[in-house]
């Protein structure tokens, strides 16, 4: 927590992939009539010790939800090889968003709007404040918006990602990732990327001439 005077820290929660890490960290797990309770568990615990170690000010955890997005709208393939969601896990997301609500937790979703999406947006609004900003998730994705004031954890592999970290992994600043997942694609969103393109390939590229539109 901060003190009077010092910068408040923001926590920006990604709901859905927590959801999924939580439901396949715990193994099957049911209530005495028989009801799936693994995800619930997981996310409770996972939740507990974010606040414990993080310690924000604020905190907010976004969802995506169900149907297309307006990525949709632009490739209609967007995720298109993704599994469906486990039979077992739906039925325990509204119980999921109602501990989080007995937190005093807001739970922020918006149809078709992603949550790494209204991540995006809170997180660039945080920064201009001068706030400090915690994006939690696994999500490669949103290292493009590390800056100084705005770091990525991934708590499933206790790895924190600073402008530093995320140069380490893909050899160019944060703002540079989206330039780099452009030329390579996306396998886990199903988004093809240029032909032969790989990661060195695709660093060399963005270092030579500084964007995807300029390589094109």
């Amino acid at each position: 927590m901060t003190g009077k005077n010092q910068i408040p820290l923001l926590a920006l929660v990604d709901g859905s992939n927590y959801l999924y890490r939580a439901f396949y960290a715990i193994p099957a797990l049911t209530n005495s009539k028989g009801f799936p309770t693994n995800a619930i568990y997981g996310f409770t615990n996972m939740l507990l010790k974010l606040l414990r170690d993080i310690k924000p000010d604020y905190i907010v955890i976004a969802f995506d939800v169900k149907g297309p997005t307006t990525r949709h709208e632009e490739f209609t393939d967007y995720k298109a090889t993704r599994k469906p969601m486990p039979d077992d896990l739906s039925p325990q997301i509204p119980f999921i968003k109602d501990i989080i609500r007995g937190f005093s937790i807001p739970v922020i979703e918006k149809q078709g709007t992603e949550a790494d999406d209204i991540i995006g947006v809170l997180s660039v609004q945080a920064s201009k404040k001068g706030w400090r900003t915690v994006i939690v998730s696994g999500d490669k994705d949103l290292m493009q918006l590390v800056d100084e004031n705005v770091t990525m954890v991934d708590t499933m592999k206790d790895k924190t990602y600073d402008i530093a970290a995320v140069k380490e992994r893909f050899g160019v600043a944060p703002d540079k990732v989206v330039e780099i997942l452009g030329l390579m694609g996306d396998t886990s969103d199903n988004i093809p990327g240029v032909p032969g393109v790989g990661p060195k390939t695709a660093q060399r590229l963005i270092e030579e001439y500084g964007s995807l539109e300029a390589v094109i």
